[in-house]
C-alpha cells in the first residue's frame, strides 16, 4: 500500500511538472531541454541566472514561468542607475502620523525577474543577496521576512557586452544554476515566424499551478533516495575540484548540497523514487560551472571551469553501490 502511495505521488508530481512545461513552451519553442533545467531549480527552491546573447528569449523564459505559475510576480530591470532602495522597498515619512512607512520593494514577490542584472552596478546588485541567501531584506535597521514560494530568474548577457559588470562571485555562488538558451535550430525558429502574430503567445498564457502544487513538489523531491555511496560520490567530485591545478576556487559545501537537491528533482521529474549517478553528471555544469574559478595559469592556456568539470566527470570514480 506504501508503495502505491508512493507511486501515485511521483505520477502526480511529475504530470505538474509536465503541464508547466508544456505551457512555457507554448512561448520557447524548441527549447525542451532548458525549461526543464529551469523547473528543476524551481522545485529545488533555488534562484536561477539565465545567461546568453541579447534577443534569444531570456527574458520571455522567466515572464513565461511566472504567467504559468498562479503566485505574485515582480519585474526589475536593471540599469546603471539603479539604486538598492529601487530593489527591496524604502522608508517613506508619513506627514499625517508622523511616522515612517515601509514601502516594499518588487522583491517581495513570488517569482521575482532580475532582468539584465549585470547592467547595474555591483552596489545595486548586491541588494539581491540578502534577498537570495536568507528571504529576508533590511530596511533602515528594519528587518522585513520574504514569503515563500521567492525565486529569482536573473538574465544576463555575456559579461564581454559593452555596459555589463560581472556578479561578484558570492552573488555568484546564490544561483543555483546558470542556464544558457541557446540559438534556435532552423526548423524551432521557422516554427516561430510561422505562429507569430500581433498578439504574443505569452499574453495568452494562464496560470497552470499554484503555490500549493509547488509546495507539494518540493515534498515530493525531498523525499527522493539519495544512496550512501552516492553521497559519497558528491563529496569525492567536490575534494578532486578543490585540490585540481585548474582550479582557484572548487566546490564549496554550498555547491555540493546544490547538485544533491537537483539531483533529487531530477529523479523526481523522471518518476524515479531514487537519485543516481546519472543525475549527478547531467546537472554538474548548470550547477557548479559558475561557482568555479580557473586559475591564473589555466586561463591563459584557454581551460574554463567547464573543461575542468568534464574531466572531473570523466575522471572521479564512481562508487560501486551508487551505479
Amino acid at each position: 500500500m506504501a508503495t502505491l502511495e508512493a507511486d501515485d505521488r511521483l505520477a502526480a508530481a511529475t504530470a505538474v511538472l509536465t503541464r508547466i512545461a508544456d505551457n512555457v513552451e507554448r512561448v520557447i519553442r524548441g527549447k525542451r531541454e532548458v525549461v526543464e533545467l529551469v523547473l528543476l531549480g524551481l522545485v529545488a527552491e533555488g534562484h536561477l541566472l539565465v545567461e546568453d546573447v541579447p534577443g534569444v528569449g531570456k527574458t520571455s523564459l522567466a515572464k513565461a514561468l511566472a504567467r504559468s505559475l498562479d503566485v505574485s510576480f515582480g519585474r526589475i530591470q536593471f540599469t546603471p542607475d539603479l539604486l538598492p532602495s529601487d530593489v527591496v522597498g524604502v522608508s517613506v515619512f508619513k506627514r499625517e502620523t508622523q511616522e515612517f512607512s515601509f514601502r516594499p520593494g518588487p522583491v517581495f514577490a513570488g517569482v521575482v525577474l532580475a532582468d539584465e542584472i549585470n547592467r547595474a552596478s555591483p552596489k545595486t546588485q548586491s541588494a539581491l543577496l540578502e534577498a537570495m541567501a536568507e528571504e529576508q531584506v533590511t530596511v533602515d535597521g528594519v528587518t522585513y521576512p520574504l514569503r515563500r514560494p521567492f525565486v529569482v530568474i536573473a538574465t544576463q548577457n555575456p559579461i564581454e557586452h559593452e555596459g555589463t559588470y560581472a556578479l561578484p562571485e558570492s552573488q555568484l555562488d546564490r544561483f543555483l544554476m546558470r542556464v544558457a538558451i541557446g540559438y534556435p535550430s532552423p526548423e524551432a525558429e521557422l516554427d516561430l515566424l510561422e505562429h507569430q502574430t500581433d498578439a504574443p503567445a505569452l499574453n495568452d498564457l494562464t496560470p497552470v499551478a499554484d503555490a500549493d502544487d509547488l509546495a507539494a513538489l518540493v515534498l515530493a523531491a525531498a523525499s527522493i533516495h539519495v544512496a550512501p555511496a552516492l553521497r559519497q560520490y558528491l563529496v569525492d567530485l567536490a575534494d578532486a575540484s578543490r585540490r585540481h591545478p585548474d582550479l582557484g576556487l572548487g566546490m564549496s559545501p554550498r555547491a555540493t548540497l546544490s547538485l544533491l537537491r537537483v539531483s533529487r528533482v531530477r529523479a523526481l521529474t523522471a518518476g524515479r523514487a531514487f537519485a543516481t549517478p546519472d543525475d549527478v553528471k547531467a546537472l554538474v555544469r548548470p550547477v557548479l560551472a559558475h561557482r568555479l574559478t580557473a586559475s591564473g595559469d589555466a586561463r591563459l592556456r584557454g581551460v574554463s571551469p567547464e573543461d575542468v568539470l568534464g574531466e572531473l566527470v570523466d575522471t572521479v570514480p564512481i562508487p560501486r553501490a551508487a551505479r
